[in-house]
């Protein structure tokens, strides 16, 4: 039999300290909180080669939103429905296949909240897996792919032009900033009834703009010339600090003006620039970037949800019950339970099992006389008295003995001979605690 059958006496302590069972609870509460936060924040890498602001390749707009970024404008990527009705300018940057309606609902919830920009897709670009240097993200443009928003401002035209265009240049109060395409070939523009340019190619079709007929924003309208700063800067506030009155769209038709290709050029850059704060009414306080629309979608966090109404009440209630589940565990009542041996040792399973055995018997006087004996020979061995004389001589050297020290419990041999005549098992049990205590008594 192996000896860890027998039990191990340092069993009777904590498995575990107190500072390890605070550990062990302090990561699993972190792993479950961490579990909740990627179950909420999930929905995919967005530096995967789309157009959209997570993408780094040259149809993406990471670059806008870190110039805006580096101008101390606030910008949030939003991931879900409800992110896009936070305040501030909204960009919206849906691909060719997107459906009109999403794009129209999203835009129609938005005129009460602030502004909106569109930018329409033009490119069509793969990931740049045969270039050993590429990075992630990286694409190849493998032509054009127009947009098809049906349901979404259908009399408006988008399409490209007849020629090279000679680059993008400014309308109204903007129109001596110009700049290149980054690719002249392909220029995408737009055209529709009461369609207000604000970026054109020499040749006059539209890149950006906005309607005059959907919404109203001074700032829009002193680009175009259609109103004027007293003072005549259109990057000033007017005299009540406030520029948009209501929330037009903006919409860009040819997206090099923003995109990361486009953005490698200084001037078009300052003129991305130039658009994002005029279409926020030049307060742009926070822009959201939307990637719903083009498959990045994530469900909402439920960290964040476990923390609002109605859940609130009930995530409460559950951290006090944590709360008091862990101060019990360190605050039991009683000593703890020492664990006892699986099979103890050979001594005390022998005297458990014949007490047990007697007991079980019922003859628990046929032990008086050899306990008595017992007794008498421990008393021999320890007090020095001779060995091998008969038990009468034994008893009254005892006795002598006791008479010596002066005691005043019953002699030696009457507890003895008491215990002997014992029938009982009460009798017996109270005459041997007795002459127990004598023999205490004597060998203290």
């Amino acid at each position: 039999m192996s000896p860890a059958a027998f039990g191990n006496d340092a069993a009777s302590g904590p498995t575990f300290g107190k500072g390890t069972t605070l550990g062990i609870v302090l990561i699993g509460a972190l792993a479950f909180v961490a579990v909740l936060y990627w179950l909420g924040t999930g929905g995919g890498a967005t530096n995967n080669g789309g157009g959209h602001v997570g993408g780094r390749g040259l149809n993406g707009y990471a670059a806008l939103a870190a110039m805006l970024e580096a101008d101390g404008v606030t910008v949030r990527r939003a991931r879900s429905k409800e992110a896009l009705k936070q305040p501030g300018l909204l960009v919206l940057t849906p691909p060719a296949q997107a459906k009109g309606s999403d794009i129209a609902e999203i835009v129609a919830a938005r005129r009460g909240i602030g502004p909106t920009l569109v930018v329409t897709p033009k490119w069509l670009a793969l990931p740049d897996s045969a270039n050993p240097k590429s990075k992630r993200g990286w694409t190849q443009i493998h032509g054009t792919m127009p947009p098809e928003w049906r349901g979404y401002h259908d009399d408006l035209a988008v399409g490209f032009g007849q020629g090279v265009a000679q680059g993008w240049s400014g309308t109204g109060v903007y129109a001596d900033f110009h700049g290149p395409l980054a690719d002249a070939r392909k220029v995408q523009a737009g055209t529709g009834p009461g369609l207000e340019s604000l970026v054109e190619t020499p040749d006059a079709r539209i890149l950006a703009g906005f309607l005059t007929g959907d919404g109203s924003n001074p700032a829009l309208e002193r680009w175009i010339g259609m109103a004027r700063h007293p003072d005549g800067d259109p990057d000033e506030e007017d005299a009540n600090g406030q520029f948009a009155t209501s929330y037009p769209v903006v919409l860009v038709f040819e997206p090099d003006l923003l995109d990361n290709w486009g953005l490698a050029n200084q001037q078009t850059g300052l003129m991305a620039r130039r658009l994002v704060y005029v279409a926020a009414g030049m307060k742009p306080g926070a822009v959201t970037f939307d990637l719903t629309l083009n498959g990045l979608g994530a469900s909402r966090n439920l960290l964040t949800l476990a923390f609002e109404p109605p859940f609130l009440a009930a995530t409460v209630c559950f951290l006090m019950a944590l709360f008091a589940a862990g101060w019990r565990s360190f605050n039991r009542f009683g000593p703890p339970r020492v664990a006892r041996r699986e099979v103890p040792l050979g001594k005390t399973v022998l005297v458990r099992n014949t007490a047990g055995l007697i007991r079980r018997a019922r003859r628990l006087r046929l032990i008086a006389g050899p306990y008595a004996d017992a007794s008498r020979e421990r008393l021999v061995h320890v007090l020095g008295l001779p060995r091998g004389r008969p038990a009468e001589e034994t008893d009254a050297a005892i006795d002598r003995l006791q008479a010596r020290l002066g005691g005043t419990s019953p002699r030696y041999s009457e507890l003895a001979a008491g215990l002997r005549a014992a029938r009982r098992s009460a009798e017996v049990v109270q005459r041997a605690a007795a002459l127990q205590r004598l023999e205490k008594d004597l060998t203290a």
